[in-house]
């Protein structure tokens, strides 16, 4: 590493014009849990550091008749330790609460794990699950990307030159709308996931029929997978244990995986469908209160 400026922006607008000075020998920080471990290990000549931890929008939470929206340098713990968010996100809490430790959690933001636009990120499924919307900030003004859509290969984006995540956005569920997340990881000691499965859906008033559903797959792609297929044919299908095995095999036919250290093409298939029934199955006891 080589010595760089170190930039604190108060307002959207400044931060804007500092990573445009500095072009792509900046990089903006919003935890760092990531950044500065890459810069180190030499994946970034920075000759700026633009943090946006001063910025009032980016540090939000906000819960109101419309929805939330969570300001993308807005630590996890702040996320899962909001009574109010915990009830009415619940897929967005599984993921807060399992990146990295507790040190991790009060600082990284799943604003910086969506950028950092890992396939096995934690937060980015449970987002898609929960129809996100990333409020991006730029030389040319402001614009919205669907998180399904944000990703567009490893390490790789939709962020132009000089732009950066404001907040993002998640409409009010249903009232019988429910979502969960869990991923599995080889050991303890390596907390990165073999296989990542979100799932949400919203059941009609008497519980029984799936109206709306989503399943977005971690670590078994180059870019997290919204399971389309899977997610549309959940449509109108009774809300059992046949509907639920069916989606978990086709959302096993959506996913791309490579054999790794951490895990083989098998393996991580076999995990897409296991994951995909159990959290299917915790999103439809959570719609209906339990």
């Amino acid at each position: 590493m080589h010595p760089f400026a170190y930039v604190e922006p108060k307002t959207v607008k400044e931060a804007v014009a500092a990573l445009s000075k500095y072009g792509d020998k900046a990089r903006p920080l919003a935890g760092g849990t990531d950044l500065l471990v890459q810069t180190r290990a030499g994946r970034f000549n920075l000759d700026a550091v633009v943090n946006l931890k001063k910025i009032p929008e980016l540090m939000s939470v906000k819960l109101d008749a419309n929805g939330l929206e969570v300001g993308a340098a807005v630590p996890c713990y702040r996320v899962y330790e909001d009574p109010k968010v915990s009830a009415a996100f619940p897929g967005l809490i599984d993921a807060a609460s399992l990146i990295g430790g507790i040190q991790i959690q009060s600082r990284a933001s799943m604003g910086g794990n969506l950028c950092n636009s890992s396939p096995s990120a934690d937060a980015t499924c449970p987002m898609i699950v929960h129809n996100g919307v990333a409020v991006i900030a730029g030389p040319k003004g402001t614009r919205k990307v669907a998180i399904e859509e944000f990703c567009t290969g490893p390490g790789k984006n939709a962020l132009a030159a000089g732009e950066f995540v404001v907040t993002l956005q998640f409409p009010k569920p249903s009232p019988t709308f429910g979502a969960a997340y869990e991923r599995f990881i080889p050991r303890n000691e390596m907390d990165i996931a073999v296989v990542g499965v979100a799932s949400s859906v919203t059941l009609d008033a008497a519980g029984k029929t799936i109206k709306n559903a989503r399943i977005a797959l971690a670590a078994v792609g180059p870019i997290p997978i919204y399971a389309v297929a899977a997610s549309e044919w959940l449509k109108g299908k009774p809300a059992n244990e046949a509907s639920i095995a069916q989606a978990a095999a086709m959302a096993k036919a959506a996913a791309r995986p490579i054999t790794d250290m951490r895990g083989t093409i098998e393996q991580r298939k076999h995990l897409v469908e296991v994951l995909a029934r159990r959290t299917l199955t915790k999103a439809i006891e959570r719609a209906r209160g339990k």
